[in-house]
């Protein structure tokens, strides 16, 4: 079955922001960019939560979207995050995303305010309407505080610009409802479950780890994707022991921010309330890194 979604299908890296001296480090993001196309990923997600995006001012989020579409210049696909807890705010980022040449738009479920189940279809559907971009939902329940249910997906997956869910609640059973009643693609949110996922028939990954092996994570989905199960096991259990060891050191983007550091690849800036890794979290990620097989 063809799903909705599958401009996004493979992989997309959930960009980290890159800073230096407290600004946007508009060189870094740029260079960021052409490493993961070079590196063969399939689009690229700016604005998400590895990209600190309640930290953004709401210029710096549209100039982000804007460098990475200028930067990608149709290598790859676009999927600029451009969610909020508030609906106006959440369209009016859509349409700037929109204007700055994105593919689709990934926005969050809205956080804080916990909506009812109404509330979030009504969201989704507002900003589908009127925001001119697929929209992409993000559901994130550990973060947003509630849970888009399986009913209420099944239900936006009837309006038109709903194409796909990055399902990151970390529920088999609700992936497998929401792949077996609509025509969603279904785009893991979580690097460790994707192979899982896409044993289900899910069509690739929103990858963070993605961000320092790309290349690891890219060659994973195809294996996948072409039926070749044993590789992308194999594939699966070295990722996994990155993903483990390196994520959960400290709320995700500190860590593979600090890795990012430790390898040469950015500054390791980051905004409050976000702090640096301790220096006992440093060392252990370095070891993670070098058993990884990753040097600085």
């Amino acid at each position: 079955m063809a799903r909705q979604g599958e401009m996004f299908r493979g992989v997309t890296v959930a960009l980290v922001t890159p800073f230096r001296d407290g600004n946007v480090d508009e060189q870094g993001l740029r260079k960021l960019v052409d490493q993961l196309i070079e590196a063969g990923v399939d689009a690229l997600a700016p604005c998400g939560t590895t990209g600190e995006s309640p930290t953004l001012s709401h210029d710096e989020h549209d100039r982000v979207i804007a460098i990475t579409c200028e930067q990608s210049n149709g290598r790859a696909k676009v999927m600029a995050g451009t969610g909020s807890n508030s609906t106006a705010e959440a369209i009016r980022l859509t349409k700037q995303a929109k204007k700055a040449g994105a593919d689709g738009a990934l926005i969050v479920s809205p956080y804080y305010n916990k909506p009812m189940q109404s509330g979030f279809y009504e969201h989704y559907k507002a900003v589908a309407e009127e925001g001119e971009l697929p929209v992409v939902v993000y559901n994130i329940p550990g973060r947003s505080a509630k849970n888009i249910e399986p009913e209420t997906i099944i239900k936006l997956a009837e309006l038109e610009n709903i194409v796909a869910v990055k399902e990151a609640t970390g529920s088999m059973d609700q992936a497998s409802q929401v792949l077996a009643a609509t025509e969603l693609t279904v785009l893991s949110g979580d690097d460790s479950l994707t192979l899982p996922l896409m044993s289900l028939g899910a069509s690739g990954v929103v990858s963070v780890v993605g961000n320092i092996v790309p290349k690891d994570v890219k060659a994973m989905v195809e294996a996948a994707h072409a039926g070749k199960w044993d590789e992308a096991r194999k594939l699966h259990y070295k990722l996994f022991g990155l993903c483990r060891d390196m994520l959960s050191l400290a709320t995700n983007p500190i860590p593979v921010k600090a890795a990012m550091k430790i390898l040469g690849r950015d500054t390791g800036d980051l905004r409050l309330p976000l702090t640096s890794l301790e220096e006992a979290g440093v060392e252990s990620l370095k070891k993670t890194l070098d058993n990884y097989g990753l040097k600085s």
